[in-house]
């Protein structure tokens, strides 16, 4: 019998880590030990599990003896360099970086979607990125009804995706800004893309990148989403776009998403569909003014959908808007999940 897992999370200092220990606090995942692990910088420290403080320990190649579950969230060169060893040693990798979501034979799964891909691991499953996995939730029971033949998206993403540092240059900037500060004259080092040669402030703006650029004009982000979605809807013939934006905003994805469905329906019918979707929460009175907001998403698991109506010109193409906290669904929380998913299917040897 299953007494638990020995989980380890890797990162477990970063802003995605920390929500992963919260995320497995509250799993239903039977958990025997949990181990953290960071780099040497962050060994030392103590955070709290379950009331219980936690040592970081320096990641290692020996961290992942007796391992049955390992999350990664550290990274894409750690995950390239220590989840074979972590599988080597016998643990399962969940891995929240992009360093094996395109790899053939590397499930990327979100579970309200394609758990089943989990049967085919063979050693690493890949989380996918925060802003593919919300729209994943929201089309999937569309998809289901009638048939996907055509996604346009342009996402509002917060800043906590580009990470801590970034919030603070952007909190900065707000404060330099309300002193009176010309744009000229703010503080810029990491906002859109800290690799790439300039630099913008994103306080009170709006930039039209995330990631650096790469073919056709398209970021690095949007070709994340159109890989990502073909793959986890495991339709190459399905069309995708995606235009990526981050916004001033803490926590929280939005996304603007028009779809051509196959056939026709009616909105009631969609909005039916999703209402009984898993992770979906339907929010969408708009005699109300109800919809889904980013602010009201921070510290919810779930995926929120409203908006929906028919294109006035395209009478199989409808709008949506969705929403979810970029660091639990679209991060920590799913990662956890897949977890929940191998457990469920008994595809973790112990």
């Amino acid at each position: 019998m299953n007494d638990g897992y020995n989980v380890a999370v890797v990162g477990a200092t970063g802003a995605v880590g920390t929500k992963l220990i919260e995320m497995l606090e509250q799993t239903n995942l039977p958990l025997k030990n949990v181990k953290l692990l960071a780099s040497k910088r962050s060994a030392g420290r103590k955070l709290l599990f379950k009331g219980e403080g936690l040592f970081v320990e320096e990641l290692v190649p020996e961290s992942f003896d007796d391992i049955d579950i390992a999350i990664f969230s550290a990274g894409g060169s750690i995950s390239q360099k220590f989840a074979p060893e972590a599988v080597k040693r016998g643990a399962v990798v969940v891995d929240n970086t992009s360093q094996f979501r395109m790899v053939d034979d590397v499930p990327l799964v979100v579970p309200e979607v394609n758990k089943e891909a989990l049967k085919k691991h063979q050693g690493i499953i890949a989380n996918p990125n925060c802003s593919t996995i919300q729209m994943m939730v929201a089309l999937e029971p569309i998809k289901k009804l009638a048939g996907i033949g055509r996604v346009i998206v342009s996402t509002y993403q917060a800043v906590s995706g580009a990470g801590a540092k970034a919030i603070e240059e952007v909190k900065q900037q707000s404060r330099e800004i309300l002193d009176g500060k010309l744009p000229e004259d703010l503080t810029t080092g990491i906002l859109p893309v800290a690799s790439d040669k300039k630099h913008y402030p994103l306080a009170f703006n709006a930039l039209a990148q995330i990631d650096e650029f790469a073919d056709k004009d398209y970021t690095k982000e949007e070709w994340k989403m159109v890989n990502e979605t073909k793959k986890i809807m495991e339709d190459d013939q399905i069309k995708v776009s995606a235009t990526c934006v981050r916004i001033p905003v803490i926590t929280g994805h939005s996304e603007s998403i028009y779809i051509e469905t196959e056939k026709e329906v009616s909105v009631a019918d969609l909005r039916a569909c999703l209402e009984d979707a898993p992770g979906v929460v339907l929010e969408d009175d708009p005699s109300q003014q109800i919809y889904p907001q980013a602010m009201n998403s921070v510290g919810k698991k779930d995926t929120f959908v409203g908006r929906i109506r028919q294109d006035l010109d395209v009478t199989n193409g409808y709008h949506m808007w969705v929403v979810s906290d970029n660091l639990l669904k679209g991060a920590a929380w799913n990662s956890v999940q897949i977890a929940e998913s191998l457990h469920e299917l008994d595809l973790v040897k112990i």
